[in-house]
């Protein structure tokens, strides 16, 4: 148990896909303009990833790996089909925002309008491909570690694109310079957000 707080930690705040990897920044600055389109976009987020990165894990761990179909039988226990992870990862992936696209437009047809192209490019947000990615570089013991990361790494950036996005509310108040309104200023923003993130990395795991 402790050992699966300790990954969810980690995911969330010591390697936060938006502030120590900079991955999924375009949906990031661009969802993030006020906090309720950030809350739709950030569960959307959290759902793909609690989902994709499992099954990927299954994918891998019973089907793409050196050795993985030798449940087939002894023909196939010397298959190596890990060059194709890349592409099947993304096919997972593409099913899942597909499923989460249709469900936001059945029952949130404001959210759906309100978040546009972005949702349909989860699929290829680098964010969700990178936390299956790291899934598969870090070689969690079971699918509950995995299933952990994801819900961890989804998380992290709900509350990165949360709290960008309520600082970016406030902020329309504020006498920002004009060259510095817009994207100026959420840059600045982020790199505080992500020097203020790297204050986590003194837990002690």
């Amino acid at each position: 148990m402790e050992e699966l707080v300790n990954i969810f930690i980690k995911a969330v705040f010591i390697e936060n896909m938006v502030f120590a990897y900079f991955l999924g920044m375009c949906s990031y600055l661009a969802i993030s303009k006020t906090v309720e389109t950030s809350v739709g976009m950030g569960g959307a987020v959290v759902f793909v990833l609690a989902i994709t990165v499992p099954l990927n894990f299954l994918l891998e761990t019973f089907v793409l790996q050196e050795g993985a179909l030798s449940w087939l039988g002894e023909n196939f226990k010397d298959v190596d089909l890990s060059f194709l992870s890349f592409i099947m990862f993304i096919a997972v992936i593409a099913s899942m925002v597909q499923l989460v696209e249709m469900i936001i437009e059945k029952f949130s047809p404001a959210l759906y309008g309100s978040l546009g192209l972005f949702l349909p490019l989860i699929a290829v947000n680098c964010a969700i491909l990178g936390s299956s990615l790291f899934m598969q570089e870090r070689a969690y013991a079971n699918i509950t570690e995995a299933t952990v990361f994801g819900l961890g790494s989804g998380s992290g950036f709900f509350l990165a694109i949360v709290g960008l996005a309520a600082i970016r509310e406030k902020i329309r108040y504020s006498n920002v310079p004009g060259p510095l309104r817009g994207l100026g200023i959420t840059y600045i923003i982020t790199g505080l957000m992500g020097i203020a993130f790297m204050s986590f990395m003194g837990i002690k795991l």
